[in-house]
């Protein structure tokens, strides 16, 4: 080739043009659909690291399919951020659309909305609603094969086209770096850079078919995504329902729960989940509930119902007339006499008795009758032990001591103490330690109300305290001795406690001429299991 037939640059450039600066143009491929910031990130991977079931998971879908960290990531955070932000398609590597198409179907599901209301700003809780959806997601990228296969080929043959865009601007700089003063490019150099522009159209051509193939794989794909992820988001938003109401019914605060280390949550969570307790849940969160609304109704040392007019001493009820005495001089001497021997005309009133400042002692019956069932299946245990936590509530609202007594024969009892000035709420852990213990065995009386009255004692010889309030759930009739007895009413003199008796499922242990009746203040027969408000009373007067 003589010097006149070889190419300009002005030539090559003109030819090249379409790829200049094509490389460095070409804009960011994300592989995250959801927008997330270092924090975010940190949260995800230390979430990872305590949570097994997130590895485990990983590790599966890892072994089976290309991307699955990334998608449990956005699966993630699309449940914990606040307000989450999905990314442009345009934004997203081919090889991640797959991806994005999923996460697109999840945030727009109406179940998604409800499942972030339990999950935002919770790693734990996102985390649960992950797992809950882990079936769902391994059988997404299961379905979504042939259209991930496809986008993975779009992606393949657009970094080609990248590259190959690259070569046409390095191609060009060397034509450039040995051109001639006059333009002149050496043929070697201009044949070069035709072939690096033919090999960029090539690629190009390849990179759209490509992208159309996957735009169609994923079209193709999106209707059973989007049921696949409705579905998905509401399995989610009930799992995620169902564990939050369980640790509410237990009442776990979810402060308190935001508070706790991930794995012990998760046991946590695991031990409510599992054997007796979950039973047990519905019912105690009714219990719940129900004493909210009676502690709503009470008043503190009211003096109840109005009923008409007595006499005595009580200057809180006495009546406009008599005080209007003591503003004549010479009637003050026949007011102070008339209070003396206890003759002031005061409003008479019958209502409840005001509340008791001392220990709540719970004696739960747990001899083996009391795994009798009632109507719908709930035993008699667990009707006691969630009337006693409900009592627990009560105690920690009034700011007194709890205490709960498990009781069966005569050498069975075991002590479970919770102090006002304890954790608050009392430690999770030791409130269920109470309610899953069972001791076995026959009935005795003596045992738990000596016990019980102990602790008063000792309460009052430390603090002072008096009117502490004793309630005994029971299912059986058991006899006293007529020493411990006196023993016995000794003991409530000294101490102004109270006794409420509570026959489950035993109407013959609350007739009259009973034991129990004879113990107890207050008495009551409970027969159906369900009806948590035949306990009513309790939580007004205690």
């Amino acid at each position: 080739m003589s010097k006149r037939d070889e190419p300009a640059l002005d030539a090559l450039v003109s030819r090249a043009g379409t790829w200049l600066g094509r490389s460095a143009a070409t804009p960011v491929r994300h592989t995250a659909a959801v927008v997330a910031d270092r924090f975010d990130r940190i949260t995800w991977r230390d979430t990872y690291e305590q949570s097994a079931g997130l590895r485990e998971v990983a590790e599966e879908l890892n072994e089976r399919h290309d991307h699955a960290t990334d998608l449990l990531i956005d699966v993630f955070l699309a449940a914990y951020k606040v307000r989450p932000r999905l990314r442009e398609r345009a934004e997203m590597a081919p090889s991640r659309l797959v991806n994005h198409q999923v996460i697109t179907a999840l945030v727009e599901s109406p179940d998604f909305a409800e499942l972030r209301r339990e999950t935002a700003g919770d790693p734990y809780a996102a985390a649960m609603a992950l797992l809950a959806q882990a079936a769902t997601v391994r059988g997404l990228l299961e379905r979504s094969r042939a259209a991930q296969g496809r986008t993975e080929r779009a992606n393949r043959a657009q970094r080609d086209a990248d590259d190959a865009a690259a070569t046409v601007d390095e191609a060009l700089r060397r034509a450039a770096d040995g051109a001639d003063e006059d333009g002149t490019v050496p043929a070697p150099a201009a044949d070069a850079v035709q072939r690096a522009v033919d090999a960029a159209e090539a690629a190009e051509a390849a990179a759209r078919r490509a992208a159309r193939d996957a735009a169609q794989a994923l079209a193709a794909a999106a209707p059973g995504i989007r049921a696949a992820a409705r579905n998905a988001a509401g399995k989610a938003a009930e799992a995620v329902r169902e564990e939050a109401t369980l640790m509410r019914a237990w009442g776990v605060a979810p402060g308190e729960l935001e508070r706790m280390p991930f794995d012990r949550r998760a046991r946590l969570a695991e031990r409510l989940r599992t054997g007796r307790l979950a039973q047990w849940a519905e019912l105690i969160g009714r219990f719940r509930r129900m004493a909210d609304g009676e502690r709503a109704r009470k008043v503190e040392n009211a003096t109840g119902e109005l009923v008409g007019v007595t006499l005595g001493d009580d200057l809180s009820r006495v009546i406009p007339s008599e005080l209007a005495g003591l503003g004549l001089p010479e009637l003050r001497a026949v007011f102070a006499a008339r209070y003396a021997a206890g003759e002031l005309m005061l409003y008479d009133a019958q209502g409840e008795q005001t509340t008791g400042r001392g220990a709540i002692i719970a004696c739960v019956d747990t001899s083996h009758s009391m795994y009798a069932a009632g109507p719908g299946g709930v035993t008699r245990e667990a009707w006691s032990k969630a009337c006693a936590l409900a009592l627990l509530d009560q105690a920690r609202h009034a700011g007194r001591d709890f205490v709960g007594i498990l009781f069966s024969a005569a050498d069975k009892l075991q002590v479970f103490r919770f102090p006002a000035d304890g954790p608050q709420p009392a430690g999770i852990g030791r409130i269920l330690d109470f309610a899953e213990t069972f001791l076995g065995g026959g009935t005795s009386y003596q045992a738990p109300l000596t016990a019980a009255a102990g602790l008063l004692e000792e309460e009052f010889n430390d603090a002072a305290r008096t009117r502490g309030d004793i309630v005994m759930i029971t299912d059986d009739e058991c006899g006293v001795t007529e020493e411990w007895m006196r023993g016995w009413h000794d003991a409530k003199h000294r101490l102004g406690f109270r006794v409420f008796g509570v026959a489950i499922g035993a109407p013959s242990a609350a007739g009259t001429g009973s034991v129990l009746e004879a113990l107890c203040d207050n008495l009551r027969s409970i027969e159906d299991l369900t009806d948590v408000h035949a306990a009513a009373d309790l939580f007004r007067v205690i």
